[in-house]
């Protein structure tokens, strides 16, 4: 009756009453879950001996391979309903495709013209989402779609694509596309081809550091309890009455053998998917088609991009170009790859193919292979469609399931990591609850911040990197240092800046300039880097992006790094070695080295 009190029935409060129990103790567990004898357990590798005693101490709900974005995602969503949760990665995190993208969360307008028209809706309204949880690693970006007569998008075309990715990715009202004439293409991007040029489109994207936003996905996963460790190598998986139930790991640092245990075991390492298929008898059906993909890296005095561009090649595909910090990279290749997944490198092909597409799309810029500073190459994990070419092979994402219980997610894009995990976590979820009858929270994540990204959401972003300059200032960092990493570690920033204040002699022990230093103390105290690549690639991005500061500074980061860590001697002639290689694959094709 209206306006009499409705009472609940008893069994509804018995049972509201034990799920909030559950989810209460289940966080306090997971609260607890990261300390080892009564130390916080730090996502370091200073760290390392505890991390590895965490991951082999008991039965975990959920353990994931891999990690790359998809595998950050499933961690973090699946810690984030409170399932106990552990992720392995046989190198750094994001060493792989994860770190070896075009670096935009984007819809994948392209893929309209393939008829994937639910995968563009999706991944669309994705960028947004990623975007809003984390503006620190994600922004905005207008792109520039020139349109030339016989190209492979007309005006009319490209009007209606273009209308058509709005509405399917539910663009916001002030990022929908415009269309341009050919006068106002060019006031754009003036370097543009002027022959047969009648117009371009004009949109908004995502651009994103791929590999600080992975990073940023599994300190949020960490935050929630994951317990994850990088450069653990799964060898082996291990079952009881034919269902898998662990894997045994080989510490690629240190080269002990150990086992993790897990109810639920997933495959979520990228382009080594069969890989573990193979480990698992299970390689069966549909399998993997790897694609390598190269972006070449060109300082702006000599390429004078104003305007992120998405471009037509002579030969009907599309490529990016796009300025970044005083750099334009220019990007991608699309060939199939058959060799080393681990250290996939630009070839002498490569390197021309992008020269020629951008002597054709701006034939006053006059560059060459002198002109390279760096290079970035990865592979892309994508299920094989027997007779197409790597650019007509669909980016969706699959999930597959053997008898032994081993979960295989392949494909997808970096843009759908999120949706991706949610699809994966809710097949957990529905596993949990039909063999155990145990009940676990729907996804969390998407109006979930990531790590560094509670800053008050994206329209309050530049009003938070406002109010944390002063404290930088009070380490001596300039204004404009201090801006920038409040600008890359989001609401991180505060531990950032206190690690400098306390470790700041160090800087000038090691004749270190404070805003590189802040960025490898922090690295090394909050973010599990252990080899000066992860540092300057996947933390920092500036072997792609300032390879002249990483040859300046190199040697005095390498002493730092072995002091801090107490390399050996022969650990950090490895090491050093290592990082050379990097420096010649970044501008030397892998066929000229040979």
């Amino acid at each position: 009756m209206i306006g009499q009190p409705q009472r609940i029935p008893e069994f509804g409060i018995v049972f509201c009453g034990l799920f909030y129990f559950h989810f209460i103790n289940s966080c306090i567990l997971n609260t607890i879950a990261n300390r080892v004898g009564g130390i916080t357990l730090k996502f370091s590798n200073l760290y390392r001996d505890e991390i590895g005693k965490k991951l082999k101490s008991g039965q975990y709900d959920v353990l994931v391979i891999g990690g790359g974005i998809t595998g950050a995602g499933i961690a973090f969503d699946a810690a984030s309903r409170v399932m106990k949760t552990a992720l392995i990665e046989m190198q750094d995190f994001a060493a792989g495709t994860s770190s070896r993208s075009t670096k935009l969360v984007h819809g994948g307008l392209r893929y309209l013209k393939q008829y994937e028209v639910k995968m563009v809706a999706e991944v669309g309204k994705e960028r947004a989402i990623v975007y809003e949880n984390g503006p620190h690693v994600t922004t905005p970006e207008w792109m520039l779609l020139p349109i030339h007569k016989g190209g492979t998008f007309g005006k009319f075309s490209t009007s209606i694509g273009l209308r058509v990715y709005d509405f399917l990715a539910g663009v916001k009202k002030t990022e929908r596309r415009t269309m341009l004439t050919s006068a106002e293409t060019l006031a754009k991007e003036p370097l543009i081809k002027k022959s047969g040029l009648i117009g371009g489109g004009y949109y908004v994207e995502y651009r994103t550091d791929d590999a600080r936003l992975t990073m940023e996905v599994i300190k949020a996963a960490v935050e929630k309890g994951t317990v994850a460790c990088n450069y653990a190598k799964v060898i082996e998986l291990i079952y009881e009455s034919g269902k898998v139930i662990g894997v045994l790991v080989k510490d690629q640092l240190t080269g002990e053998n150990y086992e993790v245990y897990a109810k639920k075991i997933i495959n979520a390492s990228g382009p080594w998917v069969d890989s573990i298929r193979e480990m698992d008898n299970s390689k069966k059906g549909k399998t993997l088609q790897l694609s390598k993909g190269v972006h070449l890296v060109i300082d702006q005095t000599r390429f004078p991009l104003k305007q992120a561009i998405y471009f037509d090649t002579q030969d009907g595909r599309m490529v990016f170009a796009i300025p970044r910090d005083g750099k334009a990279y220019v990007g991608t290749t699309d060939t199939f790859y058959s060799q080393d997944a681990v250290n996939p490198n630009m070839t002498e092909s490569d390197r021309s193919y992008i020269l020629n597409a951008i002597h054709y799309m701006f034939p006053e810029v006059e560059i060459s292979e002198k002109d390279i500073e760096s290079s970035w190459a990865g592979v892309r994990p994508l299920i094989y469609e027997d007779g197409k070419d790597p650019s007509e092979i669909s980016r969706r994402d699959e999930i597959w399931e053997s008898n032994s219980g081993l979960i295989t997610i392949a494909g997808g894009k970096l843009t759908g990591y999120r949706k991706m995990a949610e699809t994966i976590v809710d097949l957990l979820a529905e596993k949990f609850q039909s063999e155990e009858g145990k009940d676990f929270l729907a996804c969390q994540t998407k109006f979930m911040p990531i790590s560094g990204g509670d800053v008050g959401g994206s329209k309050n972003f530049s009003t938070f990197v406002a109010s944390k300059i002063a404290k930088g200032l009070e380490s001596n960092l300039t204004l404009e240092e201090a801006e920038q990493l409040t600008r890359i570690y989001g609401s991180n920033v505060d531990l950032v800046f206190d690690l400098l204040k306390l470790n700041k002699s160090d800087a000038g022990k090691y004749g270190l300039p404070l805003f590189l230093f802040a960025k490898l103390v922090y690295g090394i105290e909050e973010e599990m880097v252990a080899t000066p690549i992860d540092f300057f690639h996947r933390r920092t991005g500036d072997i792609l992006f300032n390879i002249d500061l990483v040859k300046k500074w190199k040697k005095e980061v390498i002493d730092y790094m072995t002091d801090k860590l107490n390399w050996t001697n022969q650990e950090k002639e490895k090491y050093s070695l290592s990082l050379e290689d990097a420096l010649t694959s970044a501008v030397t094709p892998a066929d000229e080295q040979e």
